[in-house]
């Protein structure tokens, strides 16, 4: 079993569900999935890029990356519907805890000038958005072998019924809240 996961079944939700006195542990919070999404603009000039971020996702998650494509057509970005124009990964079960494990202990605080995530990225509903602004932070990317430095939003859905319930959840799970 995966460090993280281990962690929260043994220790995370019995603390939770003390500290936050809820009266089922069915009301316990708990991550449901992990969706982590790079566009790239420049996409429509170049297709070789939309290869690349796929290749890139799924060496950081180890899971392929789905390419996404434009809604609506935006002439003054020269872009079509139905155009490719990021990537992104749905993760869920072993594969989440093991990227979430990653991504709070080695990534982030390879992150330069790093004091903390912001801690006002939540949506009203338990979710909680960060982006990254270089994804040559994670190991598995080759520093040489990138072409562009690019960013990415990393999204933790969670079954919190509030912000109060998904940050005291990540708190516990060790996200580098900033002070």
């Amino acid at each position: 079993m995966i460090r993280l996961e281990e962690k929260y079944k043994k220790t995370i939700a019995k603390e939770l569900f003390k500290e936050q006195g809820y009266s089922s542990v069915m009301e316990v919070p708990v991550v449901k999935k992990i969706v982590v999404n790079m566009g790239a603009g420049d996409a429509t000039s170049n297709a070789k890029v939309i290869e690349d971020i796929t290749n890139e996702l799924g060496l950081i998650t180890g899971q392929k990356a789905v390419i996404t494509k434009a809604k609506k057509s935006i002439a003054s970005f020269k872009l079509r519907e139905g155009m490719p124009i990021g990537a992104k990964v749905t993760l869920r079960g072993k594969k989440m805890y093991e990227f979430l494990d990653k991504l709070i202990n080695i990534a982030l605080p390879r992150v330069r000038d790093f004091r903390g995530v912001s801690s006002s990225g939540y949506d009203g509903r338990g979710n909680y958005t960060l982006g990254i602004k270089e994804q040559i932070i994670f190991p598995e990317i080759d520093y040489d072998k990138v072409k562009k430095v690019r960013g990415m939003d990393i999204t933790i859905v969670t079954n919190a019924k509030n912000n109060q319930d998904a940050h005291a959840l990540l708190v516990k799970m060790g996200m580098p809240f900033k002070k």
